[in-house]
């Protein structure tokens, strides 16, 4: 498990670390707390947070609550406190600022792996539950809530300058494939569709046979050229059926962040070039354009 630890002095920091290390733990020590929680922010890989209500710049009590806001935006995180005062006062104050365990400081060995079992058992739950609120159940991908979450994360992340595309798709005539071939068959069309999507950006499934990636960093050109590959792998897919192997094609739509865009209006302009690229034949990609906007909301 990944470990963050956070004290005032360097000697307890060793003694701590050198009770979890030769457990298999990796553990990254501080004595800033405003460092550690830029660490433990940007390092969603860190599992546990043990801190002393004894730092600075922010207190202990601070940190503790600053990090629980952290593990309520969907991501598992045990925190302990950790204080030479144990007494009822810093016990009540930690555990109301987010804490999930308190501890003497220094902690004894045995007393501080068992806690921090406890805490491995509690992430593992806190990570299955998101996982269950997330994932769409039947390809695995982010479900429509989770996918429009991280995205508006990466727009927070990307600014008004920055560099980012969506690319909508759906799958073409699928209720034909439905009909003729039936639901399971269906399913394993959505399931073959989404495989090609895991590994490019963030992706989701928004509802039925239709699909959303974004790619961060990627600017117009690089997005269409993306789209253009999944186009063509899409329609070397072969889905098994009794009446034998079963085609399909995709269709895409792609537009690209622009100052002052919302992901409304970002995922607006995809779905509008989507709906060309269905009604001008199908398996294609459309890229949103300024003209192509005005004469479908005209």
């Amino acid at each position: 498990m990944h470990i963050v630890i956070v004290d005032s002095s360097r000697v307890v920091l060793r003694i701590v670390a050198g009770m979890l290390e030769p457990r298999g733990h990796v553990v990254t020590q501080f004595t800033d707390s405003a460092e550690a929680l830029a660490y433990v922010t940007d390092n969603p890989a860190v599992r546990a947070l043990i801190t002393s209500l004894e730092v600075r710049p922010l207190s202990g009590l601070e940190l503790c609550w600053s990090a629980r806001l952290l593990a309520e935006s969907s991501r598992p995180l045990s925190i302990i406190a950790m204080s030479s005062a144990r007494n009822a006062r810093n016990l009540a104050e930690a555990l109301d600022s987010g804490a999930d365990d308190f501890i003497d400081k220094p902690p004894g060995a045995e007393e501080l792996q068992a806690r921090l079992r406890a805490a491995e058992r509690l992430t593992t739950l806190q990570g299955d539950l998101i996982r269950l609120a997330e994932t769409d159940p039947l390809t695995g991908l982010l479900n429509r809530r989770a996918f429009l979450h991280r995205t508006r994360e990466a727009a927070n992340r990307t600014g008004s300058f920055g560099h980012l595309c969506a690319v909508l798709l759906d799958i073409d005539h699928f209720k034909r494939i439905n009909d003729e071939h039936g639901h399971d068959v269906g399913d394993a069309a959505i399931k073959a569709v989404a495989g090609l999507l895991e590994s490019e950006g963030i992706s989701g499934r928004l509802g039925g046979e239709e699909f959303a990636v974004v790619l961060p960093g990627q600017r117009l050109t690089e997005a269409e050229a993306i789209a253009s590959r999944l186009r063509l792998k899409a329609s070397d897919l072969r889905i098994r059926s009794p009446k034998g192997p079963v085609r399909l094609t995709c269709s895409f739509g792609i537009s690209e962040w622009s100052e002052g865009e919302t992901i409304d209006g970002l995922l607006k302009r995809a779905d509008i070039a989507l709906y060309e690229a269905k009604t001008t034949g199908r398996n294609r990609v459309v890229s949103a354009v300024t003209d192509l906007i005005l004469s479908r909301t005209a």
